[in-house]
């Protein structure tokens, strides 16, 4: 078992944070509406109900909007780049925004195609609360930049995710070492780990903390899954077992964040 390790108030509070989050989460049940790629809703909606909130997902024109105007967050996931998609990605930006809700850009694989990287440069215009993605998407879409000058120039909190993860607002960061090697052997995982993340934002008003929560808390989930998985079969079920089931105690038991 691990302690949060690191000097600083935030990082020794962080696993606290993080338990307090997915007691919030399940007494509040905030409603979030995935943006996302095609072979990542299951997953996705799953997660979503794991730790208590409710997803929808639709992404039709005529009614994208309705479903927005009753989110209390948005994820907008661009693994599956067609002109409806984008259509409705634009429609429930403009909902959210003009509710002053919290929404997420997860910019899958704009390291390989220049038309969704192009639309990912976009969408920065409108303010993200936060920005999920690897060191590939984050090189593609920031250039040179640091993650927290990137963080601090868009007023966004950038979290890039990998063997440790970094959560930044430009001011604050957090490193994450939580997570399981099976992770990256189940398709959808970071767009499920993205709507976890609009989930939190819609409850904590600190979007670094919500952000690095919701890494943290995938991450335990992970560490949990992979200790009885036999496989990546497994593996998916046996996450969404370990985030309905994670308590206060396992969370401060199990977090390792640094500075």
């Amino acid at each position: 078992m691990h302690a949060p390790q690191g000097d600083s108030a935030d990082v020794v509070n962080l696993a606290d944070h993080a338990a307090d989050l997915i007691e919030r989460l399940r007494v509040r049940q905030p409603r979030v509406h995935c943006i996302t790629n095609a072979v990542a809703q299951n997953l996705t909606a799953n997660v979503l109900l794991a730790v208590g909130a409710l997803p929808s997902m639709t992404i039709a024109r005529s009614e994208v909007t309705a479903f927005a105007t009753r989110a209390d967050a948005l994820l907008v996931n661009l693994g599956t780049f067609d002109p409806e998609r984008r259509a409705a990605a634009d429609a429930a930006i403009a909902t959210i925004r003009s509710a002053a809700r919290p929404w997420i850009l997860d910019p899958v694989l704009i390291d390989r195609s220049p038309p969704r990287a192009a639309y990912a440069h976009t969408l920065l215009a409108h303010r993200p609360s936060a920005i999920r993605m690897n060191a590939a998407e984050f090189t593609e879409l920031c250039g040179e930049a640091s993650p927290q000058t990137f963080a601090r120039e868009q007023r966004t909190v950038v979290a890039i995710t990998g063997e440790t993860d970094l959560v930044t607002d430009g001011d604050r960061t957090f490193r994450i070492a939580n997570g399981h090697p099976l992770m990256a052997r189940v398709t959808a995982m970071g767009c499920a780990e993205s709507a976890l993340v609009a989930a939190t934002l819609a409850v904590q008003p600190d979007p670094l903390k919500a952000v690095a929560s919701a890494l943290l808390i995938f991450g335990i989930a992970g560490d949990i899954a992979g200790e009885t998985a036999n496989g990546p079969g497994t593996f998916g079920v046996h996450i969404l077992d370990a985030l309905f089931n994670l308590d206060r105690a396992t969370i401060l038991a199990r977090a390792k964040v640094t500075s």
